[in-house]
């Protein structure tokens, strides 16, 4: 190669660099990793504030050395580990057009061919977690028969790599669901443990957690208690008129609420609490120390202003 060539190459390959650079800066990056922590700062010994599932598309908002400040779709901020995360070159980001699928089960295994026996799963991930289908384009064997692999699909994963997964895991047309659908989701995680910052089938905090019924009801909330009771996608309800699937909010007062929970009828509500046994579970309205420590019920709209 001379040195015009040379030289040429290397303007390209500086081109390429820059526009990356300038890309990963300001552009989309998609989570590879089945849960990707939010730290309040750029190291691993601060406190986790929130959670981005596998698949989901971030705004990259500064990039520190080895870390990354993000932020989801909840528009909630935090810093992780820049190794969780891949540019989008092209496209809205991953898994927005095309045909693409959402894990239904609370986790799912993927693998690197259709089968369960041959090889451990490439990835486990969580319930919500989105996946590009690869469009239908069987093998042709030396026979000439198509290829079908019955009960499997064939995506590509956030890190572009091929791998099938289950069909029974996901489902193709998620649609919101109704308010008694969405209580029978929230008894699925029965048991789930409770996890500070947790948004993920891993492990919610219990802001996580009914921020996710709601979603599930197509209608998207702040991520914190307190930014959910002050939402103006709420409607306040007195503790009188409660009606399956409102949101309940504890504290010391309605300015320092700390807690939150879906009323799902017959004065009980599921929350993902520390209290007692730290995991998803059923409590009554009338018990202690619910029953002093509620400042708030709230209604979601149908549609949010």
């Amino acid at each position: 190669m001379n040195r015009q060539r040379l030289f040429s190459f290397a303007h390209v390959v500086l081109l390429v660099v820059l526009s990356a650079s300038a890309f990963a800066k300001n552009g989309t990056q998609v989570v590879v990793v089945p849960v990707a922590n939010m730290y309040s700062k750029p190291t691993e010994k601060a406190d986790v504030v929130s959670q981005a599932i596998y698949g989901s598309n971030v705004k990259l908002l500064e990039a520190r050395g080895e870390w990354s400040k993000i932020q989801t779709s909840d528009h909630y901020r935090g810093w992780t580990p820049s190794r969780y995360l891949r540019i989008i070159l092209v496209g809205d980001g991953y898994a927005t057009a095309g045909p693409t699928v959402q894990v239904e089960s609370l986790f799912a295994n993927i693998y690197a061919e259709p089968d369960v026996t041959r090889h451990k799963p490439v990835v486990t991930i969580p319930f919500e977690a989105k996946l590009e289908v690869v469009p239908d384009d069987p093998k042709v064997s030396a026979k000439g028969h198509k290829e079908t692999h019955e009960g499997w699909l064939h995506v590509r994963l956030a890190g572009q790599t091929l791998a099938w997964i289950q069909a029974g895991d996901v489902t193709a047309d998620p649609k919101p669901l109704t308010i008694p659908e969405s209580i029978e989701l929230a008894k699925r995680f029965l048991g789930v443990p409770y996890l500070w910052g947790g948004r993920s089938s891993y492990g919610f905090d219990c802001a996580g957690f009914t921020q996710m019924l709601v979603r599930a009801r197509g209608i998207n909330m702040p991520r914190d208690a307190d930014q959910q009771a002050a939402w103006k996608g709420v409607a306040r309800v007195e503790r009188k008129d409660l009606q399956a699937g409102d949101l309940l909010f504890f504290g010391s007062s309605e300015k320092e609420i700390t807690h939150t929970g879906m009323y799902i009828g017959d004065g009980q509500f599921i929350h993902d609490t520390t209290n007692e046994h730290p995991v998803v579970q059923i409590s009554r309205l009338d018990d202690e120390p619910w029953t002093h420590l509620l400042v708030a019920c709230r209604r979601v709209r149908a549609t949010t202003p």
